[in-house]
């Protein structure tokens, strides 16, 4: 007798490289029982990315489409719709196209597709020319819907708004935990693996992607000041170039500006993201905007005393270890409080807090069982109607 074919769950990305959203999407991936559940994406990108690989070795599919920009929208709609038509197999759908999944998920419902998940992992601010289209559709979009998912409230607040809070499945960010338990030999190998010999030197690292969201130019003015107070010290900066890397080679240039080229470290993008937190004595992330963004999660996993913006949720904070400073205070403040926060925990013996963030509900396993029972039940409570 055949092995009954999995279900093949698709899902609606950008691309496929190393972003919050795309990794956390990953994770499950990885988890899941793939002769039961699958993931196969649809991307709006026309290169190679990251995980293009090792998704096809897990047994998943990537296709390709146009690109979502305003004049390619018609273009979009009318791709979209062909490719539904061509594949009926998909009777699930699962769009981190934020505001955008208004356009897929409109042409799904027409299409007849019965589970329809628009998930929900930033939190914009500020107004500009995107603002007017973001706000078009992410008012229309919950019609469409058949799920909502959202990385935490606030996120789930922006793109399906308050009234609909209750609707909203809070699906973590989760992570792989016993990948991250914090382990002095190898924090001490990672170190001398990026020119780091000296014990009392103090590593302050980030990751995130170039990008205007996550604010490297501020976080650089950070820096500055961080070293001026305390000239031991040294960045670590994980992340690549969005498309391109024009932002990223704007921040090397002002790092060499400001006299800080020996003190900064670009790692590039890093698929051992767990080890190199192993090296960092702190983690900052001073962004514009975020959802629930899971580098907070690993970094905390990883026994991390961690520094955020006013504009990054509360509800990242799952070990008591992080403190937020408002994007309003000066950088010379919050190299002030980074490094009073550094202090505080010199003098103590750095721990894992993996089991802090398991027992908060961010380990991998529990929740890819849980979605993965979510789409079975989802599937055949649709059928059923």
């Amino acid at each position: 007798m055949a092995k009954a074919a999995p279900m093949r769950v698709l899902v609606l990305d950008t691309v496929m490289d190393r972003g919050g959203a795309e990794t956390m999407m990953m994770n499950y991936l990885r988890h899941f029982d793939r002769e039961k559940i699958t993931y196969d994406f649809l991307v709006n990108r026309d290169y190679r990315a990251a995980y293009e690989d090792e998704i096809e070795a897990l047994g998943g599919r990537i296709y390709r489409m146009c690109p979502m920009y305003p004049q390619y929208f018609g273009r979009y709609k009318r791709e979209f719709r062909a490719f539904l038509q061509q594949h009926p197999e998909y009777r699930i759908i699962h769009s981190n196209l934020e505001e955008r999944s208004y356009f897929p998920l409109r042409i799904a419902a027409e299409q007849g597709v019965p589970v329809r998940i628009a998930h929900a992992h930033n939190r914009p601010v500020g107004f500009d020319l995107k603002s007017v289209f973001r706000e078009y559709f992410r008012m229309r979009l919950p019609k469409y819907v058949t799920h909502m998912f959202a990385c935490g409230t606030e996120a789930g607040d922006w793109l399906f708004g308050e009234k609909n809070r209750n609707k909203v499945i809070q699906q973590r960010n989760a992570i792989d935990t016993s990948a991250y338990r914090y382990d002095p030999s190898l924090a001490v190998k990672v170190r001398a693996e990026f020119g780091v010999t000296d014990p009392d030197t103090f590593v302050l690292g980030h990751v995130g992607r170039f990008f205007p969201q996550k604010n490297h130019t501020f976080l650089i003015d950070i820096f500055a000041e961080v070293h001026k107070q305390c000239p031991n010290s040294v960045l670590w900066l994980v992340g690549g170039g969005e498309l391109n890397d024009e932002l990223k080679n704007q921040i090397k240039a002002k790092v060499n500006e400001l006299g800080l080229h020996d003190a900064v470290k670009f790692l590039g993008v890093r698929s051992d993201v767990n080890r190199v937190l192993q090296g960092m004595d702190s983690f900052i992330l001073p962004s514009l905007y975020e959802g629930l963004p899971v580098t907070m999660i690993e970094a905390q996993a990883s026994g991390l005393p961690c520094t955020i913006s006013d504009r990054v949720p509360k509800q990242c904070d799952v070990t008591g270890n992080v403190q937020i400073i408002g994007l309003a205070e000066s950088p010379a403040e919050w190299a002030k409080r980074i490094l009073s926060q550094h202090a505080a925990y010199a003098g103590t013996d750095r721990t894992s807090d993996a089991d802090t963030v398991t027992d908060a509900g961010f380990d991998i396993k529990a929740n890819a069982e849980w979605l993965q029972k979510f789409y079975v039940d989802a599937l055949a409570k649709a059928e059923r109607v």
